[in-house]
């Protein structure tokens, strides 16, 4: 609706002030990055970032100009005579936000632009597109899936369901006071976990969640009792999965190394301060 690609059934859309919601979605100033590259593959590096000026029929100098310096900001100044088939993933996605830069919106429109990447070409463009965030200052709104891509690149965080804002906020806000169970589920990596019945009704709610890294392990004492299942390494951090008695599985977040094996029984204690209960509705209490 932003980008005017869908109709605004209520409500309306402000751009630097002013009301978009009926302007033509070519004259609202703005810049898409889709998820697909959508790049032209008989064209250079260079004619694909400079396309959008031709159409606006912008003189050859200024078009060099802005060109270059899209280049120079996202570092493709060594690639800008190759073809988008002679480029990395990570290449071709900054040539698209490179074609976005040159037209200086009023903000940024991205839909999922890291999906088609690697694991680590993610990371690297996800601090890319935040330090270019910086440079630029203009406003970026940003659509994902993935949480981690949420948490760390926002300033404010709009969580979606079934269409339905669930909640805005800081992604610390989201973090340490979600609204509902969606939002509890959502927000948080390995995610919180929730627990319903006896230990619930003893805290006044019917659900009561708790983060893995709100848990702490012993094997000789604690709340809950229960027995390891699965135990995931990662050298800083280990993953515990414990089947706790009468309750089920929980993920148990330590920090470092801790030698513990499938089938050990041990001890659970959630941190009482940072357990969250919810109602009936499912809302935070």
């Amino acid at each position: 609706m932003i980008a005017g690609l869908e109709d605004v059934s209520s409500g309306a859309i402000y751009i630097d002030g002013a009301d978009a919601t009926e302007i033509p979605p070519a004259k609202r100033g703005l810049a898409m990055v889709f998820q697909s590259y959508a790049l032209y593959p008989h064209m250079t590096v260079r004619k694909n970032i400079e396309f959008p000026l031709k159409m606006a029929k912008m003189d050859k100098a200024e078009r060099d100009k802005k060109v270059n310096n899209a280049a120079k900001i996202l570092n493709l100044a060594d690639y800008i005579d190759r073809k988008p088939g002679q480029l990395s993933g990570g290449q071709r996605q900054r040539v698209v936000i490179g074609r976005a830069i040159v037209r200086e919106p009023s903000a940024f429109l991205f839909d999922e632009p890291l999906s088609n990447l690697d694991a680590a070409l993610r990371i690297n463009m996800r601090l890319e597109i935040s330090e270019l965030h910086k440079k630029l200052k203009t406003t970026m709104v940003y659509v994902t899936h993935d949480q981690v891509e949420a948490m760390t690149m926002a300033d404010k965080i709009v969580v979606l369901h079934a269409g339905r804002i669930e909640q805005v906020g800081s992604p610390l806000d989201l973090y340490n006071k979600p609204a509902n169970l969606f939002v509890a589920g959502f927000i948080g990596s390995p995610k919180m976990n929730l627990i319903e019945g006896e230990h619930a009704a003893k805290k006044n709610a019917k659900t009561i969640g708790i983060r893995p890294e709100h848990c702490s392990v012993s094997k000789d004492n604690g709340v809950w009792a229960g027995t390891v299942k699965i135990s995931e390494h990662l050298g800083s951090d280990t993953f515990f999965h414990v089947e706790l008695d009468d309750i089920g599985t929980i993920t148990v977040r330590e920090e470092g190394e801790m030698n513990l094996v499938y089938g050990d029984r041990i001890f659970v204690t959630p941190d009482d301060s940072k357990i969250h209960r919810f109602g009936e509705n499912g809302l935070g209490i």
